[in-house]
């Protein structure tokens, strides 16, 4: 796999894909209806509910945008397999000086979530664990300082 290149899972295409349709049809529809409301209440230039449409049909363009950017741009992975860090793989580590085995999945930086031991390949830490395999010893910058991880495994 190219590290350049975004990954997201097939789980998230299909959520990103439901919330586009959602956006593109009643959402869009929501606020053009909102929109011909707030102008029929007269003068648009104190108009804060015309003003907040206008903000809101803003935020939801740009959330369509991004959305649309990502499908297009993303390469969809499927689980991993191998014995080599990418992204898909769970890697179990253990922090030096520390005996706790930490549970991680590599994943592309749209669905990194640390509270769910989803990091992103991107991240210093994905970057330092990409193209590894078992008993590795890894290290990478952090604010703190440097920080080294040994690879239990990788599935």
């Amino acid at each position: 796999m190219d590290r350049d290149v975004n990954y997201i899972t097939e789980e998230k295409r299909r959520e990103l894909i439901a919330e586009l349709e959602h956006l593109k049809g009643p959402r869009r529809k929501e606020i053009l209806t909102n929109l011909e409301y707030a102008k029929s209440l007269g003068d648009l230039s104190e108009n804060a509910e015309y003003h907040q449409t206008r903000e809101d049909q803003g935020k939801l363009e740009e959330r369509i945008a991004k959305i649309e950017n990502i499908l297009k741009s993303s390469r969809t992975f499927k689980r991993h397999a191998g014995d080599i860090v990418e992204v898909g793989s769970k890697v179990v580590v253990q922090k030096e000086g520390n005996k706790e085995n930490i549970v991680y999945t590599i994943v592309g930086s749209e669905e990194a979530d640390m509270a769910k031991g989803k990091i992103s390949n991107r991240s210093p830490f994905g970057e330092a664990l990409y193209g590894k395999k078992k008993g590795d010893s890894v290290s990478f910058r952090t604010p703190k300082g440097e920080v080294n991880y040994k690879i239990i495994s990788v599935s």
